[in-house]
C-alpha cells in the first residue's frame, strides 16, 4: 500500500490486514516501554493546513512509537499566509528528508492530488480533507465495535450483522462517509439519521438506510449509536431552526439513552458537544466508547504508518 487516502473502494481483506495490525500494534500497551524499532530512519511529517489537534497528537504519537522522526507543520502562522501553495509547501517538507506525510486540509481531494499528482515521492496519508474522507477515523472506528463485539477473538474478523446508527449532520461530515464506506464493506448494516437539511442529495444510491426520525432508528435496537458533531457554523446558519429543535429530535439525551439496551455501544469521534449531540450520562457511560476509540487511534496510525512505508512480516521490524 503507497498511500492511504480513503475507504472508498477498499477491499475487506485490506480493511481487515490493517485492523489485525493494529492489534498486534496494541499489545505494546502492556509494555514497560511502548514502543518499537519498526521505523527507525524514517521521517514522517504531518502536514495540517487545517486545526485537529486530537488527529495530530494520535499521529505524532503513532510516529514516535514506531521510533520514525517527527516533523509537524501547522497551517496557522506559516508560510501559507505568505501564499505559499500546497504544491510548494509539500516539496519543501519532502526535501527534508520525509517519507511517508500526512495531510489535513480544508479542500476535498486534496491529499489524493499530493499522491497523484507527481509532485512527491512520499507516501500520503488523509488525515480529513474537507467533506471528503478521514479513513483512519473509520478505521479507529471499526477497531472499536470489532474489539468490544469480538474481544480477544477479533483477529481476522469482519463486522457482518452489525448495526450502527450514525446521526448528525451527514452532509458534511468525512467521517460519515468513510464509515459508510468502510463499515458496509466489512458487512455492517448501517443506518443513517439526519434532517433533511443535513442529508447528502445522493443518499439514496449509498448502501445504508435513511431516516429522519432518531427514535424510529433507535426502535430497531442497533449495536452501536454514533453521534457526530454539530458544527458551530451549523447552528449558526439555516439549517435547522434552532440548537433546542436539534437538541430535541437528534440528541442523545440522557433520555433516550436509557431507552437502549445495556448492550448498544455509544461512540463519538470527537470533539463533544455535550448537551447537544450527547449528553454526559451517554458520553460517561460503561456503554461509551469514546476514550476507547481515542486509544485505539493510535494503534491504527501506527498500522497506516506501518502499511504505506511498505513493512512486510514481523510488526516489530
Amino acid at each position: 500500500m503507497k498511500h492511504l487516502l480513503g475507504c472508498e473502494g477498499m477491499s475487506a481483506d485490506e480493511a481487515i490486514s490493517l485492523l489485525d495490525t493494529a492489534a498486534e500494534f496494541s499489545a505494546l500497551a502492556g509494555r514497560k516501554v511502548p514502543k518499537l524499532p519498526t521505523l527507525r530512519g524514517v521521517s514522517v511529517a504531518n502536514l495540517f493546513f487545517e486545526d485537529s489537534t486530537r488527529t495530530r497528537l494520535s499521529f505524532e504519537s503513532a510516529a514516535k512509537k514506531l521510533s520514525a522522526d517527527v516533523i509537524t507543520f501547522t497551517g496557522q502562522g506559516s508560510s501559507l499566509s505568505k501564499g505559499e501553495s500546497l504544491k510548494d509547501t509539500a516539496q519543501t517538507i519532502e526535501a527534508m528528508g520525509t517519507h511517508i506525510i500526512v495531510v489535513r486540509h480544508s479542500s476535498s481531494g486534496a491529499a489524493w492530488r499530493l499522491a497523484h499528482s507527481g509532485w512527491l515521492r512520499s507516501s500520503v496519508i488523509n488525515a480529513g480533507d474537507g467533506t471528503h474522507e478521514h479513513p483512519t477515523q473509520a478505521l479507529l472506528d471499526a477497531f472499536t465495535l470489532r474489539a468490544r463485539l469480538h474481544g480477544d477473538s477479533a483477529l481476522g474478523k469482519d463486522l457482518s450483522g452489525v448495526s450502527v446508527v450514525i446521526v448528525g449532520d451527514i452532509a458534511h461530515s468525512r467521517v460519515a462517509r468513510s464509515n459508510v464506506h468502510l463499515l458496509t464493506t466489512l458487512g455492517a448494516h448501517v443506518t443513517l439519521v439526519a434532517p433533511k437539511t443535513l442529508t447528502p442529495s445522493e443518499v439514496d444510491q449509498w448502501p445504508v438506510d435513511y431516516t429522519a426520525s432518531f427514535d424510529e432508528a433507535l426502535a430497531t435496537y442497533p449495536q452501536a449509536v454514533m453521534m457526530l458533531r454539530v458544527q458551530n457554523e451549523r447552528m449558526k446558519g439555516s439549517h435547522f431552526p434552532s440548537p433546542r429543535e436539534y437538541i430535541s429530535h437528534y440528541g442523545l439525551s440522557t433520555q433516550r439513552f436509557r431507552r437502549l439496551p445495556k448492550s448498544t455501544l455509544v461512540m463519538h469521534p470527537g470533539p463533544m458537544n455535550r448537551g447537544v449531540e450527547i449528553s454526559s450520562v451517554a458520553a460517561d457511560s460503561e456503554q461509551s466508547t469514546i476514550l476507547e476509540q481515542v486509544t485505539n487511534g493510535v494503534w491504527v496510525r501506527m498500522a497506516a504508518l506501518y502499511a504505506v512505508h511498505g513493512q512486510e512480516g514481523s510488526v516489530n521490524g
